[in-house]
Order: structure tokens, then sequence, then C-alpha cells
């Protein structure tokens, strides 16, 4: 059972093609803002205490906050591979998260969103954290950005890293293709891409634009402003957020400014779930199990709002799921532009924006932790397939350590897989069973209904076998036919 279509789709794509279409000069910006390991609960919207944020909630009242939005693997790179391609990150042999040592990225023959705009004739910029390759022949302004500024990998990945500092080269900052700066004053990163955004915005005021801002923040090592360091009552990290959401009232208030608000189309949303166990340095992950790294809950459901004025309905909350593969399609149709040749995953959701009460085209989609097919949701329904995962080693971390910080660092550099990521993040190694929860009555995922709904668990594992035959899953031993090499350079 699809979790079903009732308005026609067609209708919204036709009138939103010839729109693009035929008044060029009215097509749409599209502003993408994407923070970095923020929680479901880290919005004064979604339960955030300790700290506010008056400006996503302003854009939330202008637009539609959207409370079962996923991301589609619970990591950095994978993530952004998934959102900026329109295919799970598995189709693009990008699993996992990048460092300063990877030869690999996004292969150049993958057509991405800014692609797309630029063909369309759009200005694009992008600014944040790219994570998608290190090597040139992977780089931001190779993927259809005219402008790039920001860094290549995490921020972690520096001398500020909790167990490998001795070992990180020089973190560069990046304008264009070329180095301006290494091992850049962080804590002014939010307030420098806020910057540079919106003397982008003003020098493209008269012609369609795509802005992406990944931010780098709050991905740990946490850093906020001399503005706001010390602001609230949540520590640093209640700092970095509300200096982020600072940087979306400015956004907002330039787009006001120059009389583009009612033309510009604004995602927000977090590329994956909180850290739990950095402690007082990670997000909430509000009602939701667990977090980064993991394809609970807390991991893959992000905060996200979507405003158009005139086109997203003003005020709503929705609860319809959807998925971040989703906007490249959709997107797309939106603005008449040219969808990649290659098979992608996301499907058009315009019914669920643009209408009240919109059902995504969707049967179920599908979580995976690294190459591991983990679990599938479909309605009010999510499987989890019998699995490892990452959960906290006792008390969280303090001070930007992790938890069980000092113990056996030795190993933990050695060690690789899962168990390493583990160790060197403060986290133990852990497993679930076959397990059926229903997230309306429970969202935090603690009730196996599997041998209650025997036939739900039948019904969402066939939905599975293609998705597995198709992308492949190392958890059955199962080599995908449709995956695709990633870019790699010797």
């Amino acid at each position: 059972m699809k979790f079903a279509c009732v308005v026609p789709l067609l209708l919204l794509f036709c009138a939103s093609t010839l729109l693009a279409q035929e008044t060029p000069d009215r097509l749409p910006n599209v502003l993408l803002i994407v923070t970095d390991d923020m929680g479901y609960g880290d919005m004064s919207s979604q339960g955030a205490q300790g700290f506010s944020t008056p400006n996503l909630d302003k854009l939330a009242g202008q637009g539609t906050r959207f409370t079962s939005f996923y991301v589609a693997q619970p990591v950095c790179t994978a993530s952004r591979a998934a959102f900026l391609s329109g295919c799970y990150p598995n189709r693009l042999s990008l699993q996992g998260a990048l460092n300063h040592t990877s030869k690999n990225g996004i292969h150049p023959d993958e057509y991405l969103l800014p692609e797309m705009f630029k063909d369309l004739g759009y200005a694009t910029a992008g600014m944040g954290k790219w994570h998608l390759g290190t090597v040139m022949e992977f780089w931001p302004t190779r993927n259809g950005f005219d402008v790039w500024f920001g860094t290549p990998y995490s921020n972690d990945n520096t001398k500020y890293h909790p167990v490998l500092s001795a070992e990180m080269p020089p973190y560069p900052l990046y304008e264009g293709e070329t180095v301006i700066e290494l091992d850049p004053d962080q804590r002014q990163f939010t307030k420098r891409i806020t910057e540079k955004a919106v003397s982008f915005i003003e020098r493209n005021q008269n012609r369609p634009f795509f802005l992406y801002l990944p931010q780098i923040m709050p991905h740990v090592p946490i850093f906020a402003s001399e503005q706001f360091q010390g602001k609230t009552e949540h520590g640093l990290y209640g700092d970095v957020i509300e200096e982020l959401d600072w940087s979306v009232g400015e956004l907002m208030r330039t787009l006001d400014r120059l009389k583009l608000a009612d033309n510009t189309i604004v995602i927000f949303f977090s590329d994956n779930g909180p850290w739990p166990s950095y402690g007082e340095h990670a997000g909430d992950a509000g009602p939701f199990r667990e977090g980064k790294l993991t394809t609970f809950e807390g991991g893959v459901r992000v905060p996200c709002i979507m405003r158009w004025p005139d086109h997203i309905p003003v005020g709503r909350v929705c609860s319809e799921p959807i998925m971040s593969i989703d906007l490249v399609p959709t997107l797309t149709r939106l603005v008449g532009g040219k969808m990649p040749t290659k098979k992608i995953d996301g499907l058009n959701i315009a019914d669920v924006l643009l209408t009240q009460d919109g059902k995504t085209p969707h049967d179920a989609y599908f979580f995976f932790g690294g190459t591991g097919l983990q679990a599938v949701r479909s309605g009010k329904w999510k499987l989890h397939f019998p699995h490892p995962y990452i959960t906290v080693a006792g008390e969280p971390g303090k001070g930007g350590k992790p938890s069980n910080w000092g113990k056996n660092p030795a190993q933990s550099i050695t060690q690789s897989g899962i168990e390493g990521i583990a160790s060197r993040h403060g986290g133990r190694v852990e497993h679930i069973e076959l397990s059926l929860f229903d997230l309306e009555s429970d969202p935090g995922e603690t009730k196996n209904l599997a041998s209650q709904f025997p036939d739900v668990v039948q019904r969402l594992s066939k939905l599975a076998e293609p998705v597995r035959k198709d992308l492949g899953d190392s958890l059955t031993g199962v080599e995908g036919t449709g995956v695709r090499e990633a870019g790699w350079v010797k």
C-alpha cells in the first residue's frame, strides 16, 4: 500500500513547468540551508530548552514545518551525496564520511542539483562544508557552483580532533579552488558564511540564484563568535544554535530588504541527527532514540522547514514522511529543469509541499548504515532488520570530549569498522533484533511489535527485497546490481 496520493500531481507538474518556461525572469530563487549534526529538538518550536530560535520559528510560521523529514543516511558525506543527487548514497558508493586522506568523491558523471540550476541560467553559490571530495576533480566548482567559500571536510579532522589531533594537517579554507587560510578561526565560521551569503544575494538580486549553505556548525568542535559566546543558559551549544538562528534571520531580512522573499524557496534542515556521545556539546534528538551514525529516528529524522509564499502552505505542521532524496526531482520539476539521465531514487513530492494534505508517492523509505540495509519505513510502521549500532558508552561527554574519554586511546586509533568508530567517539556497539515499531504511538522506538504484527513484518520485508538487490546489503551478503562507482583519483 502506498502512502496514498489523492491530488493529481500532473497538474502541479504542468503548472510549475509552464511557469518556469514561459516566464524565465520569474524563476524562483532557491536558498538551501543545511546545518551539521543539529538535533530534531534544537528548535524552540520542537522543544528546545535553555536557548531560543526566534528566526527559525518565524520562518516556520511563514511556511511549513515538516516533522517527519528524513535524511538518507545519518552521516555527513552520505547525507550530502543523497540530497544533492536525488539518490540513496549507496547507489553512488559514498557511504560514511570522507576525510583529509580520501581519494574518492562524487563521480563527475553524476548530475547534481547545482548543475541543474546552472544549466537553467541560475547564479550558483555554495558556502560552508563540502564533504563530497577533497581532490579538485570532485570540487564544488567542478559540480555546478560558480562561487565556493568553505572547507572540504568536517572541522574535527583538525588539531581539535579528540583522538587523532597529532596526525591532522592544517585545516584549509577555500575561496573557489584556492586555499586562502590554514586553520582559520572557527569562532568566525557562521558569521563569515552569513556575510558571504548576504553579499552573494545582493550581487544577484536581479537574476535567479541557487544559494547552498552547508553550515559547519554545530558539528564538534563547536564554536560561537564573541557576539554569541556565553549568551545562553544552555552553554556553548546553545550559543552556537542561537548564532545559526541569527544567520537564518540575517538571510531572511536580506530577502525582505531586496523584495525577494515572495519569489524565493527557502529550505532548512540538518544533515543528520545529533552526536549523543559528545554530551553537552551535542544536540537533542527530542523524543527520538539515539542519534548520528544510527538509523533510529534520532539519527535520520531531522528538523525541517520550507517556505515559498503563495505556494507552500503558511503555518502548517506536516507529519507526512518525506526524504532529502526527493529534493532534486521536486525542485527540478518546479523550475522546469533537466532531470538526471542516470537512475535516481527520489520522487517528486510537490504534492506534499504545495497542498495542505498532500501524500508522498513512495511506498516506503529505506535506511542504510554504511553498506547495510538496516531499516524501512512505510506509513506509520518502521521495521529494523537485525544490525549492530553505536550507543553512548557510560556518561555522555563533557567539554568537547566524547563519553568514556581517555580509555584505551591507542586501541581506538587502530580499530576499524563500527567498533573503531565507537571507540574513537566514546560509544559502544550493541545489536538490535528484528524489530517493528509503530512510530505514531511509539516515536521513541521502544516497543517491539514484530511478534504481534507478522503480516506487517512480512510486507515491509518484501518491500526491502528489490532495494537490497538493487543497492546491496552487507548485512545479508547481497551485492547490488544498481550501484555506481564513486569518483577515484590514484
